[in-house]
């Protein structure tokens, strides 16, 4: 009852804050509460300027961090959400006013067991940016004879004396704040089933859930320090790229202390201009480097809007900020691949093909209408100039044939869409003339050529023989357990015989692969055209 009440009342003011903004639709698509929906209606204004997504956008902003991290989050759902509102929630800005730099220091203090002073020889007590999870100050580390570091080539730093940094320091109470708001999300996810069954096929209580995992992570800086080494680690011999080296001795769960960066933002294009940059050769780095993420190593920075992504004075990328990463596995590289090559050749059977061999198509789905619909949304662009396409377009229909053949959704693969989205739109900012998904073509042949030609699936093939063999011992050893368990009657082999026997339930991770691979597909096909 408690919490009902206490429900009841954040709902009340959440309507009061989305009435002023006239952004209720999210509200009213729920069903939840009616009679709170007709109190807010009434204090609707009329005439607000905008989008409903940009309306929507000012309204989370107003509500507070968790908010705006959840809008951040959907805007990556244009299945769920449309691809118009889905791209306004993206412009969503991760800006809040500052907190104080006494509790920035009584932070660092609780966290590190040290003076402010100790560990830095300068602090500046103004923040640089004041997002909704943490905020930065910059500094200048003391140093420490113990403390191991890498420069930006990754070579082995022997201290960090007099060396400037910028320290990443979480807000007071954020999780606490998080954990009561997500406390109402999963609420209204529960009354949005059973007021509004027909919205279960968007599956509400699985994206709150991934919502909380991805925020969890997030506010734990250690995380973010790790990612951010781990991908300094795959670019280690690549200057074109440069991530900043993480001081682990002075950072915890909610301080994180790395190399401080410096540069242009990438879509600053008459401060580029002025600096002297080529854009083209920005561009084709930019490309590089996206590609190697994505196809080499499988680990990509998952928030790579320009407030993210520098220019030094060299002509080099510089990242920052990486708390969102994203994974993607070999083998759904090699699908990847493999619907890239189908779609060079415009052979849409084997493209639907390719899906079924993966486990991507749902049982039942006709191959026939699948290669059909592939076909639907790739034949009209085909020839086209590839500055004259658009990929937000594109990938919407996409997402509309997933919907069609019920192809659930997988999360990374909508972060990679919508970083493809992002870097398109900073080429075209940068160099109307240019696309980055033309720069990066040799580096996709060459993938291509590396991973899914004929010397590399006999390799494959080769490996995965010796990997059966080496489990075949444990594989006999297990049957012979398994007999001996059958025939004394100690136990029992049903592990879901309540369940349908003869239905299959498509991986989670499956269907968006159909889409991402597709845009990367049709991307491929206009290349080759």
């Amino acid at each position: 009852m408690l919490r009902t009440l206490r429900t009841l009342w954040r709902l009340i003011g959440i309507a009061r804050i989305l009435a002023r903004h006239d952004a209720l639709a999210p509200l009213d698509e729920l069903g939840v509460a009616p009679g709170v929906m007709i109190f807010a209606r009434r204090l609707a204004p009329k005439g607000v300027e905008g989008r409903p997504g940009q309306k929507l956008a000012r309204a989370l902003a107003e509500l507070g961090p968790t908010f705006i991290k959840l809008g951040q989050f959907l805007s990556t759902r244009a299945d769920l959400l449309g691809e118009q509102l889905a791209a306004d929630l993206s412009e969503l800005q991760d800006s809040l006013p500052p907190f104080s730099s006494d509790q920035a220091r009584e932070t660092i203090v609780a966290e590190l067991g040290r003076e402010v002073d100790e560990v830095f020889s300068h602090f500046d007590d103004q923040p640089v940016s004041a997002a909704s999870i943490a905020q930065v100050h910059l500094a200048v580390a003391r140093g420490d004879p113990a403390a191991q570091a890498e420069d930006w080539s990754g070579k082995p730093l022997e201290n960090w004396a007099e060396r400037e940094v910028a320290v990443k320091i979480l807000r007071p109470g954020v999780e606490r704040a998080f954990a009561q708001d997500l406390e109402l999300f999963y609420t209204l996810a529960e009354l949005a089933l059973r007021t509004q069954p027909k919205l279960a096929r968007f599956k509400p209580l699985e994206v709150v859930r991934l919502f909380e995992e991805t925020v969890k992570i997030e506010m734990d800086l250690r995380m973010e320090a790790a990612a951010a080494s781990e991908l300094g680690d795959n670019f280690a011999d690549d200057p074109t790229y440069r991530v900043p080296p993480v001081n682990w001795q002075l950072s915890s769960k909610r301080i994180l202390t790395v190399g401080k960066a410096d540069g242009i933002r990438m879509d600053n294009r008459a401060a580029l201009l002025e600096a002297g940059h080529d854009l083209e050769e920005v561009l084709g780095k930019a490309a590089a480097i996206f590609f190697k993420q994505v196809f080499r190593d499988g680990f990509f920075h998952g928030d790579q809007h320009p407030g993210n992504m520098w220019v030094d004075k060299d002509g080099n990328i510089v990242a920052v900020d990486f708390g969102i990463m994203g994974r993607l596995d070999r083998k759904t590289r090699w699908y990847l691949a493999d619907m890239l090559l189908a779609t060079l050749d415009r052979d849409y059977r084997r493209l639907a093909e390719v899906h079924v061999e993966a486990g991507y198509l749902p049982p039942g789905a006709s191959l026939e209408v699948f290669a059909q619909a592939l076909r639907s949304v790739c034949e009209p662009i085909s020839g086209r100039p590839l500055n004259e396409i658009s990929f937000a377009r594109l990938l919407g229909q996409l997402l509309q044939i997933t919907e069609s053949f019920d192809m659930p959704v997988q999360p990374q693969l909508l972060l990679l869409q919508k970083n493809m989205l992002m870097a398109e739109g900073i080429s075209r900012k940068l160099e109307p003339s240019l696309n980055i998904w033309v720069l990066a073509q040799p580096l996709i042949e060459d993938w291509m050529r590396a991973n899914r030609g004929p010397e590399a699936r006999v390799r494959e093939a080769a490996r995965e023989v010796a990997r059966t063999v080496e489990r075949l011992p444990q594989t006999l050893a297990n049957i012979e357990r398994a007999a001996a368990v059958l025939a004394a009657g100690e136990a029992s082999l049903n592990t879901g015989a309540h369940q349908n026997p003869t239905h299959k339930v498509a991986p989670a991770w499956a269907g968006p692969v159909a889409w991402v691979a597709l845009a990367l597909g049709v991307l491929a096909v206009v290349l080759a055209l």
